[in-house]
Parts: structure tokens; C-alpha cells; sequence
């Protein structure tokens, strides 16, 4: 698998199959990713990897706190705007009509976000992170090594979801494994087989075109 069809093939998974990874998989995924760069070459994270009984007391512990609190470091801004908020709204509309489930059906919605702490049925889970202390700089370092994971687990057949959802967890999993007062999750990863006879994994979401996104000058 070369680069480019890696980047394009990566999509967020939301229903896989319970087939276990072992760990010396996840581990080679780790170790490629570990050469994501970053300034300064700090390599600000870290990542915490769950399967089994672990991952099970993960999902137990989300349940018991939903709906959760992301703190002050928000998923988005209040008040999204444009075009950010079409683009959001568009691709929450179009895995809802996948998923057969209507703007009026609140609860089946509910639920079916609910599935991000059950990480929509992986056997792995990956909480990622970073120091507190640390600025945007780093949190975009961090970004690019979720990427690089995602990229190196594809390349192994594993596919991912970035659930930033886990946000809402960042107390209760922070106690629950022990991290120092300086540390924070930033979010999880679902890591697994997908299951490709459900609907809601046929979802592409839509991007924007280059010349939308970007400018060419002098050349």
C-alpha cells in the first residue's frame, strides 16, 4: 500500500468486528508511528492501549459517568460558524441517513453516539496523552502522530476511528489510570477489523477542493 491510497482509504470505522489484534501488532503500529515528527523533536505523548478485561473497565467506567464533561479544552468552539458548521452538520446528517435514523429520533442518536464509549464494538481502544503544560504546537504534533498510527495500522489490515468523544471521560480516566496532575487525555482510538456488512461503514465523507483550501502564489 503506497501513501496516497493509504491517506484516501483511512476513514473513521463505526462498527467492527470483535477479532481480537494481538499486542505484537499493535506494538509494530507503535513503532512506525513513532517516527511522526515534531519541533523541537519532543514527541509530546504518549498513548495508552486497552484490550480485554483493561478495555472492558474502560467502557464500565464511561457508562457509569455519561453524559460526561469535556472541561476547558472543548472538541469545537461554542457557535461554530461557516463553513465549519455546514461541513459538521453535513457529514452528522449523511451516517444518521445511513443509519436509517431521523432528525426527530433523538434517543436512537443518543445511542448511537453512546457507541463511542463501547468503541463502537473494537477490541482495542487508545487513550492519547499529552501534558497540560503543553502548547498548540504540540497538541498539532500529537495530531500527527494519531495520523501516522492510523496510517501504519491500515497498512496491517487494522482499521481506525479518532474518537474525540472520549473527551467527556478525561476525569474519570485520568483517576482511573493514574496519570499526574500534569497530564491530560486528549482523546481515544478504536482500533480494529471493520465489519464491512454494516451500512454506516460505507460512509465517505465529503472534502473540500483544493482551491477552496488553499492559495498559489509566485508560481
Amino acid at each position: 500500500m503506497n501513501v496516497i491510497d493509504a491517506i484516501k482509504q483511512r476513514i473513521s470505522i463505526r462498527a467492527f468486528k470483535p477479532d481480537p489484534i494481538p499486542e505484537a501488532v499493535v506494538r509494530e503500529i507503535m513503532d512506525v508511528a513513532r517516527y511522526a515528527p515534531s519541533g523541537g523533536n519532543l514527541q509530546p505523548w504518549k498513548v495508552i492501549a486497552v484490550a480485554g478485561v483493561e478495555r472492558d473497565a474502560v467502557v464500565a467506567l464511561a457508562k457509569a459517568n455519561l453524559p460526561g464533561d469535556e472541561g476547558e479544552r472543548l472538541v469545537y468552539p461554542a457557535n461554530l460558524w461557516e463553513p465549519y458548521r455546514t461541513r459538521r452538520y453535513k457529514v452528522g446528517e449523511d451516517m444518521y441517513a445511513l443509519l436509517g435514523i431521523g432528525r426527530d429520533n433523538k434517543p436512537a442518536r443518543f445511542m448511537h453516539l453512546a457507541q463511542n464509549f463501547e468503541f463502537f464494538g473494537a477490541p482495542v481502544g487508545l487513550f492519547f496523552v499529552i501534558d497540560k503544560a503543553m502548547g498548540h504546537g504540540q497538541w498539532a504534533h500529537l495530531g500527527m502522530f494519531m495520523q501516522s498510527v492510523a496510517l501504519a495500522a491500515l497498512e496491517r489490515g487494522v482499521q481506525s476511528c479518532m474518537q474525540e468523544a472520549w473527551a467527556r471521560m478525561r476525569a474519570p480516566l485520568a483517576a482511573h489510570f493514574g496519570l499526574g496532575d500534569h497530564e491530560m487525555i486528549y482523546c481515544g482510538m478504536a482500533l480494529g477489523y471493520a465489519d464491512t456488512s454494516k451500512a454506516v461503514n460505507s460512509l465517505r465523507s465529503d472534502r473540500a477542493p483544493v482551491d477552496e483550501i488553499a492559495e498559489f502564489r509566485g508560481f
